[in-house]
């Protein structure tokens, strides 16, 4: 198996909504097919044709061909339409404190169902002018520490936004408003959705998830690394000793660089009975080493990052990255 080859990937809405994707896959044969339902909320059905780097242009074919950097492989996606949303009859009633009554109403479960291929690790580096704005912010080397944590706390609520669309579990039915009955979608309290955040920088990634998931459980991790062989060290776990069926974790780590930390962490949460597709990573800055390892222990995995950099120095720091992201969060 040859060395991972990274292609950085723009699907474009018709709603002018839209998610940079970072495929991650082995170079194992000159054409991969790649089949992807998109975060949007509508399909691609037309496809896009890039025979260079250069910007791509729409083409009446089916499929998206990508040329690589490398001139010996390139990569083929294939866009399909959407499929039909599980569903299993639930009921739920509902009160009117104005009308002193119940309205009952007949929903389902809509849980969505991703027929993304699952041998791939996927990167989504959302394109939000806000999440580039911040992590400006967090690079410049006189932004303060006050400023620094709440861009941190801010980026870590966007990329927490767009790793939930079309990820929580959602309940549908009819609810009487002021005005007459309304159909209406609700976030499923009943399923379980946990934050796990990796001390200490985590703390200041994930402070203002709550505002996007208020039922959200949080267990902390705490990973140290070691400054000379760059290895992790576990000195706080608050894991469970098993996740809820069908539990949704989002693991907040602002600083993929080495990927010892992280693998470490998913390891931990594949011991308490988390699976792979039920995990999703956020880091506020990514680099190739991290995503490689990432790569090759666990298929299926979905990473969400501000930026992605080029490198990562002897010392195990991310360039040009943001510095050490707990002491300049903290003032340490």
């Amino acid at each position: 198996m040859g060395p991972l080859e990274y292609q950085l990937l723009t699907l474009y809405s018709i709603t002018k909504s839209c998610h940079w994707l970072l495929s991650l896959f082995p170079e194992i044969e000159r054409n991969r097919k790649l089949e992807i339902i998109g975060c949007m909320a509508c399909s691609i059905n037309t496809t896009l044709r890039c025979c260079s780097t250069d910007t791509p242009r729409f083409a009446d074919t089916c499929q998206l061909h990508y040329q690589s950097l490398n001139p010996r492989s390139s990569l083929l996606l294939k866009f399909l339409p959407s499929r039909t949303l599980t569903s299993h009859p639930n009921k739920i009633s509902c009160s009117s404190d104005r009308r002193r009554s119940s309205v009952t109403m007949r929903s389902q479960m809509a849980t969505e169902e991703k027929p993304i291929s699952g041998d791939r690790m996927l990167v989504f580096v959302p394109p939000h002018p806000l999440i580039k704005h911040w992590v400006s912010v967090l690079r410049n080397e006189l932004t303060p520490s006050p400023v620094f944590r709440n861009a941190m706390a801010e980026l870590g609520r966007l990329l927490m936004y767009e790793a939930s669309r079309d990820w929580l579990p959602i309940v549908t039915g009819e609810i009487q408003s002021p005005m007459g009955v309304a159909s209406v979608e609700f976030i499923d309290p009943r399923e379980p959705v946990a934050v796990v955040p990796i001390l200490r920088a985590g703390l200041a990634l994930v402070e203002h998830a709550s505002s996007i998931l208020p039922a959200i459980k949080t267990y902390h991790l705490g990973i140290s690394r070691d400054e000379e062989t760059l290895q992790p060290t576990i000195y706080l776990n608050k894991l469970p000793e098993n996740f809820p069926d069908g539990s949704r974790v989002f693991v907040v780590d602002p600083m993929l660089a080495t990927g010892g930390t992280i693998v470490a962490a998913i390891n931990l949460l594949k011991e308490c009975g988390v699976e792979n597709k039920q995990i999703k990573v956020i880091s506020a800055v990514a680099a190739p080493p991290a995503l490689q390892k990432l790569s090759e222990n666990f298929s299926g995995l979905h990473v969400y990052t501000g930026i992605i950099d080029p490198t990562v120095n002897d010392k195990g720091f991310i360039i040009p990255g943001l510095g050490d992201a707990g002491d300049r969060s903290f003032g340490t």
